[in-house]
């Protein structure tokens, strides 16, 4: 069978746009913050940064490699570059990973839509019980159910349209409006009195609060932000141009993630910081989750121009969730074309289907499913646990694995140098090398199995 020429990137500020909304997304606003709450601010994201170099940047190169070098979907990639092995399913699991993944993931981007549409109608004008209006809309059968529905669907009608016309033309739009929005809120959350508490919390650091945990969560934080090891790298970089420089594209997406995680945790953390010191309270930056949907409406409320800030915040929120979910739903809707061989119309109807039946039991897990526990977590927490701190990290792994000691070291060093086209340091060449070989499966496995035994 003659293999159809396969789609490109058209500009390659469209694929770094493309590949940053990949990483940039409710792991930078949603979760981060939280994340970083939880586990001591400062030293968190010191924690975090390092990961992000020794670790994950290397991981981040071997995807982008393989999948450039792969020229296909996860699945066929690794068939591709080693016929007849049973490496293959490694791109299995990274598709299944990113179907876990969109499935619950697809919930918070409904939470988002519901938001969004409550700002706009001033809903967040008036103190109230924030924390028991998002229990109510959580909990309640089927509104939750239809917004997931609905920011699913949202992120198949970009999908439906392709790599160019879909992906790379909506990214670079969203990327764009999400930068400027996010920026406009830090500036409207650092000019309240109190404020330079929460920016103290989260740049001076106290290395009392960390623990093994807290490495663990700032690796898996890494992962889950960057989009490592589902899939979405691999994917996206089969669509890329044999011209790109693997190293400095992955250089600059891992740049624009972190320093949009630092960004959004400006936006929050002091905003969180200044209105308990108004109110002569002790701040709360460790509410879970509910950080951004319980305690930021009553930051809204009390907030001068609150109106316009929770609008111009659940709007970046929304376009955050869309960039990453259309890197997921690509993953899988590439595996079902190339592999099931069906259209890309169908082969996203599927995954809206597939995905939109596990995310309403993960949206039901809040309410009616409450009850139901997979392993003592409810079906939500079971998919995020699994994916966040199993899955993404494995998968890490063995692609390291088999970047590293699969592949030939001139292979890997010729497609990341471009046929010796770049001009990349031996050194640096090697020192990436033996980063992806030997650190990087060493750090991720000692990491991975404390968190499994414990």
């Amino acid at each position: 069978m003659v293999r159809k020429p396969r789609e490109t990137f058209g500009s390659r500020m469209g694929m770094l746009l493309a590949m940053a909304g990949s990483a940039i997304g409710l792991g930078n606003i949603w979760r981060f913050p939280y994340m970083m709450g939880k586990n001591g601010g400062a030293a968190f994201i010191l924690l975090y940064v390092i990961m992000l170099v020794v670790l994950c940047l290397p991981v981040m190169v071997s995807e982008y490699l393989i999948g450039r070098r792969g020229e296909s979907n996860p699945f066929s990639s690794f068939d591709r570059l080693a016929p007849g092995s049973k490496w293959r399913w490694i791109g299995f699991l990274a598709v299944l990973a990113s179907a876990c993944i969109l499935s619950f993931y697809c919930v918070v981007g409904g939470w988002s839509v519901k938001y969004l549409a409550d700002s706009c109608i001033l809903a967040f004008s008036d103190e109230g019980d924030y924390a028991l209006s998002f229990g109510s809309f959580i909990s309640n059968p089927w509104k939750p159910l239809l917004y997931t529905l609905i920011f699913l669907a949202l992120t198949g009608a970009i999908i439906v349209f392709g790599v160019r016309k879909g992906i790379e033309r909506m990214s670079k739009v969203m990327i764009t409006m999400l930068f400027v929005i996010i920026v406009m809120v830090v500036v409207r959350s650092l000019t309240l009195p109190g404020a330079i508490e929460g920016v103290k919390y989260m740049f001076v650091p106290d290395f009392t609060k960390v623990t093994a945990d807290t490495c663990i969560a700032a690796m898996g934080q890494a992962f889950f932000s960057l989009s490592i090891g589902c899939g979405t790298i691999l994917t996206y970089a089969s669509y890329v141009k044999k011209d790109e420089n693997i190293l400095a594209s992955s250089a600059w997406v891992s740049f624009f993630d972190t320093m949009f995680a630092i960004i959004a945790g400006l936006a929050i953390i002091p905003a969180v910081y200044a209105i308990a010191y108004m109110n002569g309270v002790e701040p709360d930056v460790s509410a879970g989750p509910g950080l951004v949907f319980i305690t930021l409406p009553g930051v809204f409320s009390q907030m001068p121009l609150g109106n316009l800030a929770a609008i111009l915040f659940f709007l970046a929120l929304l376009l955050a969730a869309v960039t990453s979910a259309i890197s997921l739903m690509e993953v899988v809707v590439a595996f079902i074309i190339e592999e099931m061989h069906r259209s890309r119309k169908k082969a996203v109807a599927l995954c809206f289907l597939v995905c939109g039946v596990v995310g309403a039991f993960c949206s039901l897990s809040f309410g009616p499913l409450a009850g139901f526990k997979l392993f003592g977590l409810s079906v939500f927490d079971f998919f995020d646990y699994i994916t966040s701190n199993i899955m993404l990290p494995l998968g890490g792994l063995l692609l390291a694995v088999f970047a590293g000691w699969r592949l030939r070291r001139a292979n890997f060093l010729d497609e990341l140098t471009n046929s010796g086209k770049l001009r990349i340091p031996r050194w640096l060449s090697l020192t990436i090398y033996y980063l992806v070989k030997l650190v990087a499966p060493i750090g991720i496995l000692l990491i991975f199995l404390n968190t499994f035994f414990s």
